[in-house]
């Protein structure tokens, strides 16, 4: 597989690692009975939606020009909504409620993309595609680390509500 083609075949897998987390976190925002939890969802559905947006963008780009844009930053994460939803979420949720499960499921997918992303921004030997491929990793992290958090948080208050602790 030529250099162009493997950059093509990353980028679809990218767009529909996306697709599919885009689909999970509707899904789960449907089906949350929290309406915190939801509102997590619905945020996390609309972040997958600016990746799909940007990843087409460079996708376009690429087969026009056989280059990648130069990646622009991600936006901010808003960590004091998150702050405020987590407090709620785990006010209204328990750890083994459909809500933590998705969320469960919801870490799996991040960290796939995590992983496909880092690997392609360590083999890719065009600098600009290996910034691209690493911003996306990066704002996988993000989103990883603010649902491992509220996945720890549930975890620890079952733990504590229902006396599990040996001492």
């Amino acid at each position: 597989m030529d250099k162009i083609d493997q950059a093509l075949e990353i980028l679809k897998t990218a767009l529909l690692l996306e697709r599919k987390g885009k689909a999970f976190y509707t899904q789960a925002a449907l089906n949350s009975e929290s309406k915190s939890a939801k509102q997590i969802f619905e945020t996390m559905a609309e972040e997958e939606d600016a990746h799909i947006k940007y990843i087409t963008k460079q996708a376009q780009h690429y087969v026009k020009n056989h280059e990648f844009l130069a990646p622009e930053p991600p936006p901010e994460e808003d960590d004091a909504t998150a702050e405020i939803l987590t407090e709620k979420i785990k006010k209204e949720i328990n750890a083994a409620s459909f809500e933590a499960a998705a969320i469960s499921a919801a870490i799996d997918f991040e960290n796939r993309a995590i992983e496909v992303y880092s690997n392609r921004a360590k083999e890719a030997t065009d600098p600009t595609e290996k910034e691209v491929y690493q911003m996306l990793a990066d704002w996988e992290k993000g989103h990883h680390h603010l649902l491992h958090r509220l996945s720890e948080q549930l975890k620890e208050e079952i733990w504590n509500d229902n006396n599990f602790w040996p001492f």
